[in-house]
């Protein structure tokens, strides 16, 4: 069965951190995972980016209620019209998560994924415990995988 890593981050952020978002779904799609996001802007829509450009499949888990919302490059658009508890959502569904960056937002998501016992792997995000840092997009993939064998 395939694994399933979330990409989660900020809808505004930094050019460094967007190009690291790209290249971490790049990364996940060439490893064959499946790949799912909040399904919006900024961190989410350069990581979907990534996973496009290398043939993967996108899903992202939007707040809103129209699927229309979602950027350019999710296949998969699913609705819930949660607002920000479809973070839940995203959490329960990965089997690992990589944060890249992030706001509050970001933070809700890493503490749902730390309470279920998912490991997070974090590029420049939340120094807090349970998040395994990153020093970039191919050190967060790796680590990413080696927690999903353990």
């Amino acid at each position: 069965m395939e694994k399933i890593i979330a990409v989660i981050g900020g809808r505004r952020t930094e050019k460094t951190l967007l190009a690291e978002a790209e290249e971490v779904g790049r990364l996940i799609a060439k490893s064959g995972a499946t790949f799912v996001c909040g399904g919006l802007s900024g961190v989410m829509e350069a990581a979907s980016k990534g996973v496009k450009s290398a043939g993967g499949l996108t899903v992202g888990i939007l707040p809103h209620n129209d699927t229309k919302e979602a950027n350019q490059y999710i296949d998969i658009p699913i609705a819930t019209g949660l607002g920000i508890t479809r973070n839940v959502i995203i959490a329960r569904a990965a089997d690992v998560l990589i944060a890249i960056g992030g706001g509050y937002g970001t933070l809700s998501e890493i503490a749902f994924a730390l309470q279920m016992g998912k490991p997070v792997v974090g590029i420049r995000t939340w120094d807090i415990k349970g998040v395994i840092g990153a020093e970039n997009a191919a050190d967060a993939v790796n680590k990413a995988f080696e927690l999903i064998k353990s």
